[in-house]
């Protein structure tokens, strides 16, 4: 995958019911093949995850080098993920996706990409928005909301 010419999954897309993973994959594919661009792997996001999982970015680094397909990697993590039921999964899926700015370091550079990107949104709050604002995917107006970062 060259995230140069592409973007990579929104993080949204899930995989197995794993919010992100589809997007983590893209972007190891990429720094395994050089062709990253400006996209980060791993970043925060994708540590978040992996911790959840209780996995290391090395074994998933090496789990994408090994498999061509996203089958491949998917029975990979399957075999070597910690096991979550599903309502504990939907509710790191919402944590995750709702996440916004931990920090005023990190605050001020989401208001700096928000405001590069569509000053006029100010109900985007989290990064899972912002990011598929950036990417050129739909994100819905959300009423009354005001920004926080």
């Amino acid at each position: 995958m060259d995230l140069r010419k592409e973007f990579p999954r929104s993080m949204k897309c899930t995989l197995m019911g794993y919010a992100h993973l589809a997007r983590m994959i893209d972007k190891c594919r990429a720094v395994l093949a050089g062709t990253e661009g400006e996209y980060i792997y791993p970043c925060p996001m994708d540590e978040r995850l992996l911790e959840f999982a209780r996995l290391t970015s090395d074994q998933f680094t090496a789990a994408v080098k090994a498999n061509d397909t996203d089958e491949g990697v998917l029975a990979w993590f399957q075999r070597n993920a910690q096991p979550h039921q599903p309502v504990e999964l939907e509710g790191w899926n919402q944590r995750l996706l709702a996440r916004g700015p931990s920090s005023p370091e990190s605050a001020a550079k989401f208001k700096k990409y928000l405001a590069a990107v569509d000053s006029s949104r100010t109900d985007i709050t989290a990064w899972s928005d912002l990011q598929d604002l950036e990417e050129g995917r739909t994100v819905p107006k959300r009423e009354g909301s005001n920004s926080q970062a």
